[in-house]
């Protein structure tokens, strides 16, 4: 006889999946080869130096992530996270901008000797509500931060070694908004030829899937009655909204199976002795391709419209309170870059397709990605069963590990970036790869 379960809880997720698909991750590791780049990128004497840099830095970048971490400021909100960074900065005599392209909370510092491309390493900080910096974004700083400050210090020894122009900017709101694309349409990324940064992780992973997101609000409008006396009289939008939330669990039957919906009814009367009069529905629609996520859409949108036809109550669709994320667009050519610095501070990263596509989330860096070619990479920086967005991965990212992280990061984002200002091989594969990937597309009016 089976034992008698204890309903006042939850039942315990099995985590048989997750063991399969890390063995899985194991056996497709082992099959996978050494990186290489036909390209040559910068010279040893160069990244000697930017290793140096980074090494006279630990001591700063270390405090900033600490720093950073034990603010744990919200996105839009993140003054002192900014301000923090900015102090580094300036103590070495560099000029940093903030409050720019329609946000306070940005930042924005340049180096190099100009007259060439541009680069920018990125640089999050914003928190979670409630869990702080359970993504991580803390060690994205000072990884970013570090990048820049190794190469103003090659440029400040001999300006010819960092031709062109690296810019660091610093981006808020990624959690549950779209800072970079507010930062883009104010014209941040105007003049950058390619951008990158990098993730803190349970792996090393150059390339892995990011899904494009976007946001839905669906409030249906009916007709408040007495539910005993008169229900007849009613119409009730909490009956649209539940035929809407259980049609979108339909759809998930004849979807691409790496898409995603989820939803919440975040408003559904008041008593039950009346017919609710007004109910909301907010709604996540994610998806790997543009194409896809805009179709699903579609999808969506008459499935909220139909809910309201089945119970003669009103409807309004509004989308994307916020800018919608596309999917990351990764330059395999840069890529490769990171992935062979990386190699020599002793991280092995995966390439695409070796993590089940499945364990995926949406970053606004995929607006940035669809406008200029640009990286996203991960790195290990907590055991490969801490997942992102959780209290274990908060507390994993003000270990030693995270700040070797970041340093480590650090030095492969001032590798990569420093490669595409100095071999114009690369730099023109770069873009070329960009362009047979369909070039740059109109972000801001996609899915109008």
């Amino acid at each position: 006889m089976s034992e008698i379960r204890d309903l006042s809880r939850p039942t315990v997720p099995d985590e048989s999946y997750l063991g399969q698909m890390a063995a899985e991750t194991q056996s497709r590791s082992e099959l996978a080869g050494e990186w290489n780049s036909e390209f040559t990128g910068a010279p040893e004497s160069s990244t000697a130096v930017l290793a140096a840099g980074l090494a006279a830095a630990r001591e700063d970048l270390d405090g900033l992530l600490h720093t950073i971490h034990s603010l744990a400021e919200t996105a839009f909100v993140e003054h002192e996270s900014v301000r923090a960074i900015a102090s580094v900065l300036r103590s070495r005599g560099i000029e940093v901008e903030t409050g720019l392209f329609g946000l306070d909370t940005t930042l924005r510092a340049t180096t190099g000797a100009g007259g060439g491309r541009t680069i920018a390493i990125l640089a999050e900080y914003d928190a979670l509500p409630e869990i702080g910096h359970a993504c991580g974004h803390n060690l994205i700083a000072a990884s970013g931060v570090g990048a820049f400050l190794a190469l103003h210090a090659l440029c400040e020894r001999d300006p010819s070694a960092v031709p062109g122009t690296v810019v660091l900017l610093g981006t808020p709101a990624e959690e549950g908004h779209s800072g970079k694309e507010v930062m883009a349409r104010g014209g941040a990324f105007d003049g950058i030829d390619a951008a990158i940064m990098v993730h803190g992780y349970g792996y090393d992973c150059a390339d892995q899937v990011w899904l494009g997101r976007r946001l839905l609000d669906v409030t249906y409008s009916g007709v408040a009655a007495h539910a005993s006396a008169q229900p007849f009289m009613g119409r009730n939008a909490l009956d649209a909204a539940n035929l809407f939330y259980q049609g979108l669990g339909l759809i998930r039957q004849q979807m691409p199976p790496i898409s995603r919906l989820h939803a919440v009814i975040a408003d559904g009367g008041t008593r039950p002795s009346i017919i609710t009069e007004s109910a909301t529905v907010r709604c996540y629609v994610r998806s790997k391709f543009p194409e896809t996520l805009k179709e699903l859409s579609d999808r969506v949108e008459d499935v909220a419209k139909g809910a309201a036809l089945m119970t003669g109550t009103g409807v309004a669709v509004e989308w994307d309170e916020h800018p919608p994320s596309l999917p990351v667009r990764s330059n395999s050519a840069l890529t490769q870059r990171w992935a062979v610095h990386e190699e020599t501070q002793g991280h092995t990263p995966l390439p695409g397709g070796v993590l089940d596509e499945s364990i995926a989330a949406s970053t606004d860096f995929g607006n940035v990605s669809y406008r200029i070619p640009g990286i996203h990479p991960l790195i290990k920086a907590a055991d490969a069963e801490v997942a992102l967005h959780t209290r274990e991965f908060a507390e994993a990212s003000i270990t030693p590990a995270a700040e070797d992280a970041a340093h480590d990061a650090g030095y492969g984002l001032a590798c990569t970036a420093l490669d595409f200002l100095v071999d114009d091989a690369l730099a023109a594969e770069v873009v070329a790869e960009f362009e047979r990937a369909g070039g740059a597309i109109d972000v801001e009016n996609y899915f109008n």
